[in-house]
């Protein structure tokens, strides 16, 4: 292919594409991360296969694309133009879709998405899960193969770098970006544009670009997705920041554990070499830039930007004092501009469509839209894109399709281990980046962790401040030292152990973390043990003064029991005991040995619901089961007799 000079060049090759596409039906499969695990690799080549077998190669294209968002339905596929959407597809689905569908124009109402009512949808816009979404950056997923460049020009792929480089001047560019408002999306929302100019006017030749696509947010795989399913909506962002601050070398920085992403990225990066997008004089402009690949080792605190350009410079990545910012003091000294994966992506859809129609959309201090990854206690699981604004009633209840097993909604963790827990009764908030950090949370890359009644808070913050723990780089004193003496006071209540006035020992720890650590891994560490405190200070004066644990979470902190009028003496809780710690046999009302008990609660899951015999207890004593249980066993021998 010979290489684009010139803006022309881009339309006559996006015409050229869709030419030969025109009139052939598009069956685009799931064939992500996600998708991969449950075997989408080869639902992909089974419809290769019967597409040949079938004799409509020349009138179906069958493409294989990164996640399209509903991860728990995956591999599912959307068949263009009539946008029929099948889900939770096998191997041996291809030949019945094929011929009913692609053939026949039938529906397969067996493969279709089944919503609460029982009722079968045919179109993937009318899902519930995709409804109430604007998925104006995650959407083209579905619609591009992420090793095909040529997919990614069809759908105007390039055209805001062209018209970047071809109509406007950096400053220009620089301009739009600041009159858009884009806030990083990374989770300080600092605005783009301001960090650009920082860098752009920052003393110096050589400036770097880089795109933060570390990811350490358990439960978080925004940025992940993005990159393997739509590689040149970033890499097309990138260059445009490079230009408009003056940089001529970009870096991406990815996860170890992000293989597929790595992949799909060197391919785009090659393709985009060989179309002249990058390399010397991109589009006869007579700018230059390149990008290298590097790959993190995986500590979530090289995510912290001063900690991911040592890194990158090939040092321990640990955080810097940064009383120089790194837009002016980065790499190598050099500045430097960091933006993450959904940042960059966001820009080419500003420089076409421009800051006016980005404003339009948002709230008034956060524009544009914003990539949850919804997971937890929630019916509908996945990455959701959705305005700034959107309440979190809204994208719980609306888009996730509430509680499972109609539990009670408790709470919401948003921004990752170091977010806080939202309650019940602020679930009408907005979701944006200033309103979440009022609660005490934060927006940060976009995790949001849902959560039920059977959820224990204190055990939940004890997690996360294992997790940051581990993480922390030690380099400092409050966030190293910090965290572990509020994780030591956190396992002694949850091992019910609590003690008065931990929870005022715990916030006052949380304040000397919070303002005196290296970096953004400590200054929010607190945020789920305050968050806690503020929002469930009843579950933690249960769990230190009444020794209980309301949520029956904590071990220690609970008790099962066999209720001897119920038990039907069945033997499936005595069977399935992994350490045999009940005790009975047939016609033999059964006891659980409290000294054996290791509170696995395998015996209050295996119990049948009719029977309910099983007893979770917190903070009470246990009942004396010997002598009811062998009065009652006796007498049901008596009556079998």
């Amino acid at each position: 292919m010979p290489r684009l000079k010139s803006a022309t060049d881009l339309e006559r090759l996006k015409q050229e594409i869709l030419a030969r596409v025109d009139g052939k039906r598009i069956v685009s499969i799931t064939n992500g991360t996600d998708g991969k695990t449950r075997h989408s690799e080869a639902v992909v080549q089974a419809f290769i296969d019967e597409v040949e077998k079938q004799g409509l190669a020349d009138k179906v294209i069958v493409k294989s694309t990164g996640c399209h968002g509903f991860c728990e339905k995956e591999p599912s596929t959307v068949i263009f133009p009539e946008e029929i959407c099948y889900v939770s597809l096998k191997p041996e689905d291809a030949p019945e879709i094929v011929s009913a569908t692609l053939i026949e124009n039938k529906i397969v109402d067996h493969l279709l998405y089944v919503d609460d009512d029982g009722n079968k949808i045919v179109h993937e816009s009318e899902i519930p899960f995709y409804k109430y979404q604007s998925r104006i950056v995650f959407g083209n997923n579905r619609l591009i193969d992420p090793k095909n460049i040529e997919d990614y020009i069809a759908l105007g792929g390039y055209t805001a770098l062209a018209r970047a480089l071809l109509e406007m001047t950096p400053e220009q560019v620089l301009e739009e970006v600041k009159r858009a408002n884009l806030r990083g999306r990374g989770g300080g929302g600092f605005p783009a544009g301001i960090k650009w100019e920082t860098t752009r006017n920052a003393p110096g030749e050589i400036k770097y670009v880089i795109v933060n696509a570390d990811e350490g947010d358990p439960g978080a795989y925004m940025d992940r997705s993005l990159l393997e399913g739509n590689p040149h909506s970033v890499l097309e962002g990138l260059i445009i920041g490079a230009y408009a601050i003056g940089s001529h070398q970009g870096f991406i920085y990815v996860r170890q554990e992000y293989p597929i992403a790595v992949q799909n990225l060197s391919v785009a990066l090659e393709e985009a070499r060989r179309y002249g997008l990058l390399g010397p004089d991109i589009f006869g402009s007579g700018f230059d830039f390149d990008v290298k690949v590097h790959r993190g080792a995986g500590a979530f605190v090289s995510g912290e930007s001063s900690a991911l350009m040592t890194a990158i410079e090939g040092r321990v990545g640990e955080p810097r004092p940064k009383y120089i910012r790194t837009a002016v003091s980065g790499i190598w000294e050099r500045p430097s501009n960091l933006n993450n994966v959904e940042t960059w992506a966001t820009v080419p859809l500003i420089i076409n469509k421009g800051a006016e129609w980005f404003t339009g959309i948002g709230t008034e201090g956060s524009k544009g839209t914003k990539i949850f990854s919804l997971v937890g206690k929630v019916n509908n699981t996945g990455l959701v894109e959705v305005p700034m604004g959107m309440t979190l009633r809204e994208v719980i209840f609306d888009i996730g399709g509430g509680i499972p097993g109609g539990k009670k909604f408790k709470g919401v963790q948003t921004g990752g281990p170091s977010g806080g827990i939202i309650p019940e009764s602020l679930l009408d908030t907005p979701v944006d980046f200033d309103e979440l950090t009022k609660l005490g949370s934060m927006m940060g890359s976009g995790g949001m962790i849902v959560m039920d009644e059977d959820t224990c808070v204190v055990d939940v913050a004890r997690y996360f401040l294992n997790f940051l723990a581990e993480e922390s780089c030690g380099k400092c004193v409050p966030c190293r030292e910090g965290i572990y003496q509020m994780l030591k006071i956190l396992n002694r209540i949850c091992e019910g152990e609590g003690r008065e006035g931990d929870v005022e020992v715990l916030e006052e720890i949380s304040e000397v973390v919070r303002d005196f650590s290296l970096c953004a891994l400590g200054a929010t560490a607190p945020n789920p043990v305050l968050s806690t405190i503020k929002y469930f200070r009843d579950e933690y004066e249960a769990h230190i003064k009444e020794r209980r644990c309301p949520a029956g979470v904590c071990k220690a902190l609970i008790s099962y029991y066999i209720e001897p009028e119920k038990c039907q003496a069945c033997l499936i809780c005595l069977r399935n005991c992994p350490v045999g710690a009940i005790i009975g046999g047939k016609n033999l009302i059964h006891v659980i040995d409290q000294e054996k008990c290791t509170k696995c609660g395998t015996c209050f899951e295996v119990c049948p619901p009719r029977f309910d015999a099983v007893t979770r207890l917190s903070g009470a004593k246990v009942p004396e089961p010997a002598l009811a249980g062998t009065e009652v066993a006796r007498k049901r021998g008596e009556k079998n007799e």
